[in-house]
């Protein structure tokens, strides 16, 4: 599927691990300000393909990326890209909460420090503004100087995700980010996405697909070919996934047969 107006484009988009070749000719389009999920069954390069987005992939030794990643029709793998000033647009939450070691305030005012924001007032609004869009403000505001460890599980994870909002990107990138949550943590966390989505592109990778079918607007479904090559294999809205899908694996898998 090929949006003109896409966030994130991918063409031909195959990944390397040295020898091992992870990801195979992908191709779709993201649009912007809605939720892509990423679903399909353990090793077949979910992960691997959320962790293109923001070149977090660069980081292990032997990686080799070809075709072409475009964010806002820039693309992202080019010689001159500047991957901090990437990272900074492109922002990720992990599968459990990694909380720094310091203060609530500290783990907010992280990231704009590193890029230059040392105005304490200036500071002060970044932690309000981030902090109450992840509905954590009113919970925290008085004990800002508290170790961000000694907060509840799903509090930990909403501060995380508020330290990435706190340098303004324009995508969130969350692997597995509920996993590790109790049910009621979960679903603040979900109602959260569904309203970040309004200003921000969310792409989640999650093995849960009543989640995929609750939260996302588009899903892309990925197996493994014979060749042990992760493959998308069908692209749609989550509606059509879900309710008509295309492929007959897809079918399979969304409906438990197999993964």
């Amino acid at each position: 599927m090929i949006d003109s107006n896409a966030k994130l484009k991918l063409q031909s988009v195959n990944l390397f691990y040295g020898d091992f070749h992870a990801l195979g000719d992908v191709t779709f389009d993201i649009p912007e300000c809605a939720i892509t999920a990423i679903i399909g069954p353990s090793g077949c390069g979910k992960s691997s393909l959320l962790r293109l987005f923001n070149r977090m992939n660069d980081l292990i030794p032997g990686v080799r990326v070809d075709g072409s990643i475009f964010l806002n029709d820039i693309p992202i793998y080019g010689k001159n890209t500047d991957v901090v000033h990437l990272r900074q647009k492109v922002g990720m939450v992990f599968q459990k909460p990694n909380i720094f070691p310091m203060s609530i305030y500290d783990n907010v005012i992280i990231g704009p420090k590193h890029h230059g924001i040392k105005n304490k007032r200036d500071l002060e609004i970044i932690i309000e503004r981030s902090l109450s869009q992840v509905a954590l403000w009113d919970e925290v505001k008085d004990s800002l100087d508290k170790p961000g460890l000694g907060l509840a599980m799903g509090q930990q994870q909403r501060l995380c995700i508020a330290r990435a909002l706190a340098v303004e990107p324009e995508v969130i990138l969350m692997d597995e980010s509920c996993s590790a949550l109790d049910p009621e943590s979960t679903m603040k966390i979900e109602e959260l996405m569904m309203e970040l989505a309004r200003n921000y592109t969310i792409i989640i990778v999650t093995h849960n697909m009543e989640q995929a079918r609750r939260v996302s607007d588009m899903a892309a479904f990925m197996m493994i070919d014979k060749a042990k090559i992760g493959r998308l294999v069908e692209y749609e809205r989550t509606s059509d996934i879900f309710l008509n899908p295309k492929d007959k694996r897809t079918e399979d898998y969304i409906t438990g047969r197999f993964g």
